[in-house]
């Protein structure tokens, strides 16, 4: 199946330049789509491409729709309206029904227009909204809930209790509301505490392969409104983090953190426990974040890779500072009993 120029114009926000009847069918980058495949620009360095495409169509932005040979869709920001028009055209058929290997409880609500996919188990309680499509081998725990137009595509395992949202996007193995890591110490012997909050994702969030997102202990994990996750993030218990934050890849936030709207937090990044980040902050790829940070802003604490060499002197510079230190106090000392002398 595939849409107009037209269609996909309106869809975007775009102005059509071209023929609007032309039909498109997928989407390819400039130097390698062809008949029925849609592109875009959004670099200078690209640009070189254009002449020369084979696209039937491309979105870039005003200033480079003179250099455009054929159909183009023009908006002040290509990136955005190439996301909405790639997502237009990639979106997989709505699937319906229960696949006869799942197993639903007697107790559990399926919407009509809801695909339970092979192997799926719903729990005792579970509801299932409407349009929600559950991939093969998902586990949907008791009394949790699935909102509208939900995608989990496979292996996600959604704990009892745990609230999604509408529109969500799950990718295989993340685990929603899972115990989070609570334990008392008897004399060196570790109890553990019951995780009695549960978790509750937003609308139009999308959460990352093999990420997990931990129950509260007493509260909930929140996780609000067009949060993006991506792969193998740990979100501990009691974590809250604010709407339109996004967060990459390997980043671990403990316990009752709370991280703000908008917030964008790089690869890697690990975030303590009982900490707060304000709204609009950026931290940088590999930075340990281990006091609040109430001012917007970048915020970076990782050491940039140097040549082994390099590295080393700064490290053995490092490993002298106590040693310098000490002789500078020792001579401050000095002065000021010599000043106090005379």
């Amino acid at each position: 199946m595939g849409f107009t120029l037209g269609e996909i114009a309106q869809h975007i926000g775009a102005e059509a330049r071209g023929d609007a009847d032309c039909v498109i069918h997928g989407v390819a980058p400039l130097d390698r789509a062809q008949a029925g495949e849609l592109s875009y620009l959004t670099s200078e360095r690209y640009r070189r491409y254009l002449s020369g495409t084979h696209a039937s169509a491309v979105i870039l932005a005003p200033q480079h729709a003179p250099h455009c040979t054929v159909a183009a869709l023009v908006v002040d920001n290509p990136e955005l309206g190439y996301a909405r028009a790639a997502t237009l055209l990639t979106t997989p058929p709505v699937q319906r029904g229960i696949h006869p290997t799942a197993w639903i409880s007697a107790t559990a609500q399926v919407h009509a227009s809801a695909w339970i996919g092979p192997q799926c188990v719903i729990e005792a309680g579970a509801n299932i909204a409407k349009g929600v499509s559950i991939g093969p081998g998902c586990v949907i725990g008791a009394d949790s809930s699935i909102g509208e137009d939900s995608r989990l595509l496979a292996q996600v395992t959604v704990c009892h209790d745990s609230i999604i949202g509408r529109r969500a996007l799950i990718h295989p193995g993340a685990v929603i509301g899972s115990d989070g890591f609570g334990l008392a110490s008897d004399h060196g012997v570790w109890v553990k505490i019951p995780q009695l909050g549960r978790t509750r994702i937003g609308d139009d969030v999308e959460i990352g392969a093999n990420t997990t997102i931990d129950r509260g202990a007493l509260d909930d994990t929140v996780i609000e409104d067009g949060v993006k996750l991506d792969n193998q993030v740990q979100v501990a218990h009691n974590v809250h983090i604010g709407a339109h934050t996004a967060i990459a890849g390997c980043v671990g936030i403990a316990g009752s953190a709370r991280i703000g709207r908008r917030c964008r937090i790089g690869g890697g990044v690990g975030i303590a426990g009982h900490l707060e980040i304000t709204d609009d902050v950026t931290v940088t790829g590999m930075s340990l974040v281990s006091k609040s940070i109430r001012t917007p802003g970048v915020y970076s604490s990782s050491v940039p890779a140097e040549p082994v060499a390099v590295w080393n002197k700064q490290l053995a510079r490092l490993r002298r500072l106590e040693t310098l230190s000490e002789r500078l106090k020792a001579l401050e000392q000095n002065r000021n009993n010599h000043k106090a002398s005379t």
